[in-house]
């Protein structure tokens, strides 16, 4: 999964993306984290700025929640939910997701970069920065809505990033906390469940907005290591990745000069 992100400025989305930027399309930041406001590229090409996390339907605020159900106790209050990522096993089922899905709502999310934690150096995390090798910006695989406001009328376009399973990927399973079971003993490889998000290469670009639910499907896969740009996200330490075994050796703490 992914918590934060660097999203591009106008100028860097109509050089790469080929969009035209409305002049009255809302302003974002940088840096991107669940419920800020940030850009993403719609079906003929078309540039939306909305809410990172999906508003479910009968979400009777911006904030996603779940509202609850007539056979809850009395009293139930709403929970709130992280719908900032959205698992592609279930972007066709679940509730807040199908919808989007069935209508062909898929959208293209631009990142400089994306972050994930690692925990190959003991067991406190290291934030690792993801990029292209090639210097270009991520299209990474979403989904858009749009939730109106019924106090206000106010229409709240909104959005999230699908995630795959990423368990045999060379790099990308080495990030993220090892999960555990409940006596807090690690999972063995083939019980974990590490997530990733869904990057796209241009050639797939139109496939994946204007394609066929199976064309698009099919564009759900993990990219070769040799796509990555990859190290920590304090660029003033240095630290060897090996990723045969997952175990990264930080150079800073051993004392090393460079």
């Amino acid at each position: 999964m992914c918590n934060e992100y660097d999203a591009p400025g106008p100028e860097q989305l109509e050089a790469f993306f080929d969009v035209q930027i409305p002049d009255d399309l809302p302003p974002w930041r940088t840096s991107q984290a669940p419920l800020t406001m940030g850009p993403y590229v719609k079906a003929g090409q078309l540039l939306q700025v909305g809410q990172w996390g999906m508003i479910p339907p009968g979400s009777t605020t911006r904030i996603p929640t779940l509202q609850p159900r007539k056979t809850d106790p009395p009293g139930t209050k709403p929970k709130k939910l992280s719908t900032n990522n959205a698992r592609n096993e279930r972007m066709a089922t679940a509730h807040t997701y199908r919808g989007a899905w069935k209508a062909g709502h898929r959208c293209l999310i631009p990142a400089w970069a994306y972050f994930e934690p690692y925990y190959g150096i003991g067991k406190k995390n290291i934030y690792w920065r993801l990029e292209r090798a090639d210097g270009a910006p991520w299209a990474l695989a979403g989904l858009w809505s749009e939730w109106t406001d019924h106090a206000t009328g106010e229409v709240v376009p909104n959005f999230t990033m699908l995630t795959q399973n990423c368990d045999a990927h060379p790099l990308l399973k080495l990030l993220h906390k090892p999960e555990v079971d409940r006596q807090g003993n690690v999972l063995p490889p083939e019980e974990q469940d590490k997530r990733s998000v869904v990057p796209l290469e241009r050639a797939d670009w139109d496939a994946w907005l204007h394609g066929t639910a199976e064309q698009a499907q099919r564009l759900i896969r993990l990219p070769t290591v040799e796509v990555f740009k990859h190290g920590p996200r304090d660029t003033r330490r240095r630290i060897v990745l090996d990723l045969a075994t997952g175990e990264g050796k930080d150079l800073d703490v051993a004392g090393e000069l460079f």
